[in-house]
């Protein structure tokens, strides 16, 4: 065999170990997020709640990651075999039987469905966002606290799957005062509601906790409900936690599009 064709089968097998890491990471999300709903299961009830849409999403991208994991796998055992002489019924039994039980195991190990919507449809939902506002999380994984800001969505990378983002604020740290660019991975963003999509648009009632822009400002922090929508188009009376003065929480009016749930395990 050619260094050439070592070379290749040694990238392949460099890809399947990233395969396989992201699909634990992905995992971790599913089971997070069935905990969620096993503790809290009138929440999917709700109008507007996007926990089931996140769940088939997280599922979508397992079954992408199964099957790509599955097609390098495949291609590797084509280059074995093309280079192991003589017995090439059982080495074909053996690709077949490995593959079974790489189903097996993989839906033994995370009990991931095989759901749809397809990743096509994700993948245009994403890039549907393109020159949109959107939140994001900005603050590094390891941070004492999760910064959430607006930014524009430019590009959505279909490959790495994720998101570059440009915060139009100038940063104060920044030399210049230049806008800051970022890229995220779609658990990093929560897109707006939208003025046009009303009906689907997520009703918070009074007392829920939410995450919202801070009027006059481009950031997103805590806040509780404290009187809820009359209208659709009407805005949300909210307190800010961390915003006292006078030993109270003002009552603050925020627009219904700059409300978004509160992210599970928010670091505020």
């Amino acid at each position: 065999m050619s260094s050439p064709d070592i070379a290749e089968m040694l990238d392949k097998s460099k890809e399947l170990d990233r395969l396989r890491k992201e699909q634990e990471e992905v995992l971790l999300e599913i089971n997070k997020m069935h905990k969620k709903l096993q503790s809290t299961p009138e929440a999917v009830e709700k109008p507007g709640d996007n926990s089931l849409s996140k769940l088939k999403m997280l599922y979508t991208q397992a079954k992408e990651l199964s099957e790509s994991e599955m097609s390098i796998s495949n291609q590797l055992l084509g280059q074995l075999d093309a280079i192991i002489p003589a017995g090439g019924a059982g080495q074909q039994r053996r690709r077949i039987e490995g593959n079974e039980q790489k189903k097996k195991r993989m839906k033994g190990d995370s009990d991931i469905p095989r759901l749809s919507p397809s990743m096509r449809n994700q993948q245009e939902f994403f890039a549907s966002l393109k020159g949109e506002q959107v939140a994001a999380r900005v603050a590094q994984e390891d941070g004492e606290k999760d910064e959430w800001v607006i930014v524009k969505v430019t590009h959505y990378d279909k490959e790495t799957k994720e998101f570059e983002v440009l915060d139009e604020e100038p940063g104060e740290d920044e030399e210049g005062g230049a806008q800051r660019k970022y890229k995220l991975p779609w658990s990093h963003i929560i897109p707006f509601p939208k003025i046009s999509d009303l009906a689907t648009t997520q009703e918070f009632p009074p007392g829920k906790q939410v995450l919202a822009v801070y009027p006059g400002t481009t950031a997103l922090y805590k806040a509780t409900v404290v009187q809820a929508r009359k209208r659709k188009t009407d805005d949300y009376t909210l307190e800010f936690d961390d915003d006292e003065e006078d030993g109270s929480l003002p009552q603050r009016l925020v627009p219904f599009n700059q409300v978004v749930a509160l992210p599970d395990g928010h670091r505020q």
